[in-house]
């Protein structure tokens, strides 16, 4: 049985954060995912300034393609409204692949079924040990599903229904689009150009009104790829977008409990307005491995529940 100080469950930017941010304090940790990284991601890709802030680098350090915006054109029932700001856009294929290259902690590959605890230890399918647990294996991680699930429930109303296509294309715009609640849509939609070739569209809405509103998330998928269309934004529909879920920050989360963490997706940390989460995720998985070291108490619900307010912000700052 491999035995580490610390088992990080889930590699995306939440548990690499917490595992770098373990190794950088000199305590033992290790990775575990259902994946081999590079892996694809569903997800848009949006990157705030305060990423690089928490991360200690600056964009120019990225490794990879950036792409940045100076300015993000919302509509709001119709209503046009232009914002300057300073926002980023990744690819989560290699963003990712960047994050938890650069904790050089052990990383395996490994889908986790169960877990028992026994004594101080957590005992991971007979195979892995730990004394601290951190749930990092989003929406679905097991960490939740075992530990947490039964402390509370996730509230529906929070709950998000996104589907999204990244895919190569000669895209006819660079500038990023955002519609609210178009087409009765309990949400948003978006246009995300990247570097090299890339467009990243997609929406997102509130499950629980779009199973009231007679409408699917794919009813509103294919007339968000018309208007986009007609807007001459896109030459054709692409083919085979994916979907995912995911939660909204939620008031009282019970995000520790003993030994045993949940953080990013795993503790539905998201912004209410926005749906961000990579910061959160990233920011929470900082915080464990400070809990973990002695050095700070574990309160990933202090973290902004808003990104509108950053948004603004960032287009008066240097």
């Amino acid at each position: 049985m491999l035995t580490s100080d610390s088992i990080v469950v889930g590699g995306g930017p939440a548990g690499s954060a917490c595992a770098w941010k373990l190794k950088t304090m000199g305590c033992d940790v290790l990775i575990l995912d259902k994946e081999t990284f590079p892996r694809p991601k569903v997800c848009a890709g949006w990157i705030t300034p305060k990423v690089w802030d928490i991360l200690g680098i600056t964009p120019a350090d990225y490794p990879y393609a950036l792409t940045q915006f100076n300015r993000i054109h919302y509509s709001v029932f119709g209503f046009k409204i232009p914002v300057i700001t300073r926002q980023y856009a990744i690819r989560r294929y290699e963003f990712d692949k960047w994050m938890i290259s650069r904790t050089h902690v052990p990383v395996f590959t490994h889908t986790v079924k169960n877990i028992v605890k026994i004594n101080e230890d957590y005992i991971i399918d007979n195979k892995y040990r730990c004394k601290y647990l951190v749930g990092a294996g989003g929406t679905h991680c097991p960490v939740f599903k075992i530990f947490f699930s039964f402390l509370h429930q996730r509230a529906e109303k929070a709950l998000i229904v996104a589907v999204e296509k990244e895919y190569r294309c000669d895209y006819l715009e660079t500038d990023c689009r955002i519609w609210f609640f178009d087409h009765g849509l309990p949400g948003y939609s978006w246009y995300l150009p990247k570097q090299d070739g890339w467009l990243n569209i997609g929406l997102g809405g509130k499950f629980l009104k779009l199973k009231t509103s007679g409408k699917t998330i794919m009813d509103h998928w294919h007339e968000f790829t018309k208007k986009l269309q007609l807007l001459s934004l896109i030459h054709k529909p692409p083919q085979n977008p994916k979907g995912h879920t995911y939660y909204l920050h939620q008031k009282k989360q019970i995000n520790q409990r003993e030994n045993a963490f949940i953080i990013g997706d795993s503790a539905g940390l998201s912004t209410l307005d926005m749906g961000e989460g990579i910061h959160a995720a990233i920011a929470s998985g900082l915080m464990a491995a400070k809990a973990i070291a002695g050095k700070k108490k574990f309160n990933p619900g202090s973290l902004s529940k808003f990104s509108l307010p950053g948004i603004l912000v960032a287009g008066y700052k240097k």
